[in-house]
């Protein structure tokens, strides 16, 4: 639940980043402050320009904003299993709630007749007597285009070019400077509704059906309701799990069935600086963490979707020197991932510069062929068994890779400084050859199984050769450094190393030395590791403390790793959403909500809590917890 305190009349200013929840509709999402205001929004899909963007502007962005102008506590819920958001303003006067939703269209799965991308905004008096006002102000493309209102009693057009917002409600509108706006009272029982839609020259939502938000607010929570009902798990933490599954479909494009990594742009790593990025595109990299994920809740049909969407961009790929795969990809076609900043926007509280598109899109980056590989081989295996076609592919990459595997890359981390010989790129490296043997061996694929298995060997020998460092006693970044990376913690889970391995064990050790506060870990040293080529620091990356907390359990440390976890929880907002870094007081930093965290939070849970219950380890220390889901278990 969130808290807060707001001010009466409060001009408009930046929002902490953990004080927003995130309603959505699987095309795009909004994020809704705790106080009342839409500030990020992209319509119709999620890297489709901003209409609502004053969270990386608060004076030319636009916003849309419900609530009392009272003097309020606030308090901020989802409504049980659902993505329908409530707020609720107090004080001695009256308590308010303000519902805010997208519905779901029968194209994504749910119960509405409707293809306009439509916010609904529901305003109720629970008790006393409260003030309110509407108020809304787009600014079209980023706040690049000007608009014009057209305003009719209870509703108003606001058109730029092509794109219009239609506001319509059960009060009248205003037209005042650049937006509409409504101020009403509300006593007990009575309530007013606003739905705020998107359309354009390819949109006609006035022959769409009408349905009163009431009717909205229903179809859209049974929809929720009975998407989470798939799953299965019912371990400990299922609040939070559930949560992070209600996040993933969120952030899902239901037409392609990707997943962006988050649905914002530019929101900074360290507060006035530079490190600031578009994730609006879905990561190669992401892949086999996605289908891991979803496979052990249950929710098959995503994870084969998402598998489908990875397989049709690995075959529309041509060999290139630089691979048969780029890093990321656009969520559908058109789709544009140049890299260019928007000067006149002053970004999330004056960190600049506010970037769309992302140049990592033509990075070499050698360990998504591992990653990829991976996602492959967990949906063959438990989903649908991949297609001849789709193994030619997988052959020509590996062929590919056993020729370029020693060559220098920009790892998961997307260095912009000299790229090196990373040790997570080495090791999927190994898990991209050792996936296709497994495919292989099992499906009686035609390939070079002797040259695999010689590179893949020769994989392993150089990761424990020249990446252990004897005098760190662990493995470290890259051959010859003596930094340490986060990225090795997955080593257990990639099944490289036995998680009780005494080498294994050393590293978590330095880890703790070297990166980690508390329960938050930094992905490495920056002055020490590898240079990055930014200026600037940044916060401890939250995914990697659920990798620390996976690592440790299935190392046997159990206890230490329960009480990591339930600490890393404290630093989830009161929603139970994650940015991608902590900060050093706790505070949200980076892009929100990330998925990549909240698959690692999954993965950490599942697995805790399957050892927590009794599960045994063999003579390696593999787990095999009661009652795992053969989608856990990666070997074969």
């Amino acid at each position: 639940m969130a808290l807060g305190v707001r001010r009466a009349q409060e001009s408009m200013s930046y929002q902490p980043i953990e004080a927003h929840g995130v309603i959505g509709d699987m095309h795009t999402v909004a994020l809704v402050a705790s106080d009342g205001t839409i500030d990020w929004c992209c319509l119709p899909r999620f890297d489709s320009p901003s209409v609502f963007g004053s969270l990386l502007d608060d004076r030319k962005g636009g916003f849309c904003r419900l609530a009392p102008t009272a003097e309020t506590r606030v308090r901020q819920i989802y409504l049980p299993d659902s993505n329908v958001l409530l707020t609720r303003f107090l004080n001695h006067e009256g308590v308010s709630e303000v519902i805010d939703f997208m519905p779901v269209s029968r194209a994504a799965g749910g119960p509405t007749e409707k293809h306009a991308r439509q916010i609904v905004r529901i305003a109720r008096t629970v008790r006393g007597e409260l003030p309110f006002r509407f108020e809304c102000r787009p600014a079209f493309n980023y706040a690049r285009t000007p608009h014009h209102i057209t305003l009719r009693g209870h509703a108003a057009l606001l058109t730029a070019e092509s794109d219009k917002i239609y506001v319509g409600g059960n009060t009248e509108l205003r037209i005042e400077g650049d937006g509409v706006v409504t101020d009403f009272n509300l006593t007990a029982g009575k309530s007013a509704a606003f739905i705020i839609r998107y359309e354009n020259d390819h949109i006609d939502s006035t022959a769409e059906p009408r349905q009163t938000p009431d009717e909205l607010l229903s179809e859209t929570l049974r929809f929720w309701r009975q998407w989470l009902a798939h799953s299965r798990y019912q371990g400990r933490w299922r609040e939070m799990v559930a949560r992070s599954a209600l996040v993933l479909k969120l952030l899902t494009y239901q037409p392609t069935g990707a997943i962006v990594a988050a649905p914002t742009t530019s929101l900074p790593e360290a507060i006035g600086g530079v490190r600031n990025w578009d994730y609006r595109y879905t990561w190669i990299r992401d892949a086999a963490y996605s289908v891991y994920a979803l496979m052990r809740l249950g929710f098959d049909e995503e994870a084969e979707a998402f598998t489908a969407f990875v397989q049709a961009r690995a075959r529309q790929e041509e060999l290139s020197d630089d691979g048969p795969l780029n890093v990321l990809y656009s969520i559908a076609e058109p789709g544009n991932t140049e890299e260019i900043t928007l000067d006149h926007l002053d970004g999330y509280r004056g960190s600049k510069p506010v970037r769309i598109g992302n140049g990592a899109a033509r990075h070499f980056q050698l360990d998504i062929y591992g990653e990829l590989t991976d996602s492959l081989y967990l949906a063959n295996k438990y989903a649908s068994p991949i297609s001849w076609d789709m193994w030619e592919q997988i052959e020509r990459m590996l062929n590919w890779l056993c020729r370029n595997w020693e060559r220098p890359d920009r790892s998961i981390w997307e260095v912009r400084g000299p790229m090196q010989t990373f040790t997570y790129s080495r090791l999927q490296s190994w898990v991209a050859l050792d996936r296709g043997i497994r495919m292989a061996r099992q499906r009686s694929f035609p390939s070079d199984l002797g040259l695999w298995f010689r590179e893949r060997d020769r994989i392993y020998r150089a990761i424990m050769k020249d990446c252990w460092s004897d005098s760190k006693r662990a493995f470290v970044q890259y051959p010859g450094s003596d930094a340490l990376d986060a990225s090795v913690l997955v080593m257990p889970m990639m099944r490289f190393i036995a998680p009780r391995d005494p080498r294994m064990q050393l590293t978590l050790d330095a880890a703790f030395r070297d990166l980690v506060s508390d329960t938050l870990v930094q992905r490495y040293q920056i002055g020490r590791a590898a240079e990055d080529g930014l200026p600037g620091l940044e916060g401890t990356f939250s995914v990697c403390s659920f990798w620390l907390v996976e690592a440790m359990a299935r190392a046997g440390r159990l206890e230490e790793s329960q009480l990591l976890f339930e600490k890393m929880l404290t630093y989830a907002n009161p929603l139970g959403l994650f940015s991608e870094e902590i900060g050093l007081a706790g505070e949200s930093l980076g892009n929100f909500p990330q998925a990549f965290t909240h698959l690692g939070l999954i993965s950490a849970a599942v697995n805790l809590n399957d050892l927590l219950d009794g599960g045994v380890s063999g003579e390696d220390g593999w787990s095999c917890g009661r009652g795992a889901r053969a989608a856990a278990d990666r070997s074969d």
